[in-house]
């Protein structure tokens, strides 16, 4: 009842990361908003989410993990409430920052509580079952998102997280315990302001570059605010007698292979998918909803290989597992980039992505272990906040990355097959295929746009491919030592 608990809490959270992606066009007619402004509502959840998740995974240790999950999930509820209801963009992004705030109080308390009151003979299954609900979650509520997009409203997308949030409190005050640690010390204030500036920094910067350009002055300011607070954070917190997070910790293997291993696979991962969605909508010319479904494959295999990924440890080793995972999804990487094509269609993808999704549940178990079980019991919150802090840092370096990829390899193949096409044609086609797919349905361009983007995707799998090559090595030479 405490797993069933906890997971239902994460995914209200999970859900609300992705959900509103596919209600973009809706939001900016429904407030006559731009597309920038479109964006910021959906990313200023992820980016409140990221720069609190530190100090107030701290906080649940110190007050108590379950009255700040209580606390954590009313917050949440009333923030979507106020989103389903909002009659402007200003409410709806007020309502988002709030949602961000309390999704930042319940996520490192969910892992938290399994880490300190399951069983050590139990603790590994259970954090697999939670990896499984953080890592596929997010395919789950765009599914349902989608959905209900299509059949009703983008307003009723805010049911489902307030719904979750109701059961959530119920289970949770029958079942979960009201576990806390002793504080000797008092709160480092000054190292909590640090992560968040140092998060937030980086975070922004991650999601405006793409946009602004890599470049542009607001972007820079942002990155390079964010490198000197976390300079600042190291020299602190390794000053400080009491630090919120012991940065001496990452000289031990389990720790930095962890993270280094959820910073690339979740990178990867959200990167993939950004890049999977214009093919299958773009090129194939499917509907968010049946491109939605097209994922649930790889969703699902790699939720129950999660579940899974515990027992094949106790057998050959965490080492071992999440280097066979990463191999894995590697693997699936070079089979999609290999095989992609315009006729080959979903058929030339699902190989691929079943490997992937085999890969990536078996080493995100293993990684999420070796990350709490590298601080002390009564750091359990602060745990559980490092291992959602990387994941949401390698979620946005991944967007920004190989989605930064596949535009440039897109406009470098664009530009060679552009001779003869109307100006106007031409410049709207380089800025991406669905541009060039509104600008004309000329065969001749439909099938550049296509091949172009094909090209596009393959830099960016390869680069991916790169990525799991470097971070197999390393999780072999310098993976957990069990």
């Amino acid at each position: 009842m405490i797993l069933i608990a906890v997971c239902i809490a994460l995914m209200a959270v999970i859900a609300s990361v992705s959900g509103l992606n596919v209600a973009q066009p809706d939001l900016a007619v429904a407030f006559g908003a731009s597309q920038r402004t479109v964006l910021w509502i959906i990313n200023s959840y992820t980016l409140t989410l990221a720069a609190l998740l530190l100090p107030l995974g701290a906080v649940g240790d110190r007050w108590g993990r379950k009255r700040v999950l209580a606390i954590g999930l009313t917050l949440f509820g009333l923030a979507n409430v106020a989103a389903g209801l909002a009659p402007s963009a200003g409410v709806m992004l007020a309502a988002r920052v709030l949602g961000g705030a309390g999704a930042a109080m319940i996520m490192p308390v969910t892992l938290a509580v399994i880490t300190s009151t399951f069983p050590a003979e139990e603790r590994g299954r259970a954090i697999g079952v939670w990896t499984g609900v953080a890592g596929g979650g997010g395919i789950l509520g765009m599914f349902l998102s989608a959905a209900l997009v299509d059949v009703a409203s983008w307003r009723y997308l805010f049911v489902l997280p307030v719904l979750l949030v109701v059961v959530a409190l119920v289970l949770a005050q029958r079942s979960v315990p009201d576990s806390r640690e002793e504080a000797r010390h008092s709160f480092d204030v000054v190292g909590s302001l640090a992560s968040i500036v140092a998060v937030a920094g980086l975070v922004f910067y991650l999601q405006e570059a793409p946009e602004q350009g890599w470049g542009a002055l607001v972007p820079l300011i942002s990155l390079g605010v964010g490198l000197a607070a976390a300079g600042w954070f190291v020299r602190w917190e390794l000053r400080r007698r009491a630090p919120l997070l012991d940065v001496r910790l990452f000289r031990e293997r389990g720790l930095t292979s962890g993270s280094l291993g959820l910073l690339a696979v979740f990178g990867v991962q959200a990167g993939i998918f950004v890049v999977l969605y214009p093919f299958l909508q773009a090129v194939l010319g499917w509907t968010g909803l049946l491109s939605t479904v097209a994922l649930m494959p790889m969703a699902l295999l790699m939720m129950a290989s999660s579940g899974l990924a515990p027992r094949l440890a106790e057998r050959i080793g965490a080492r071992a597992t999440m280097a066979t995972g990463i191999a894995l999804a590697g693997t699936g990487l070079a089979l999609i980039a290999a095989f992609v094509s315009v006729d080959g269609g979903y058929p030339a993808l699902l190989p691929g992505m079943l490997a992937m999704g085999l890969g990536m549940g078996l080493s995100m178990t293993p990684a999420t272990e070796a990350i709490t079980g590298a601080l002390p019991r009564d750091r359990q919150g602060v745990a559980s906040a490092l291992n959602d802090v990387t994941r949401e840092l390698g979620t946005a370096l991944g967007v920004a990355l190989l989605g930064a990829l596949l535009s440039a390899g897109y406009r470098s193949a664009i530009d060679t097959k552009l001779s003869g096409v109307p100006a106007n044609v031409a410049d709207a086609a380089r800025e991406g295929i669905s541009n060039a797919l509104q600008a004309s349905h000329e065969p001749s361009l439909v099938h550049a746009a296509q091949e172009s983007f094909i090209s596009g995707w393959q830099t960016a799998m390869w680069a991916g491919v790169a990525i799991m090559a470097v971070l197999f090595a390393y999780i072999l030479a310098r993976g957990p030592k069990k």
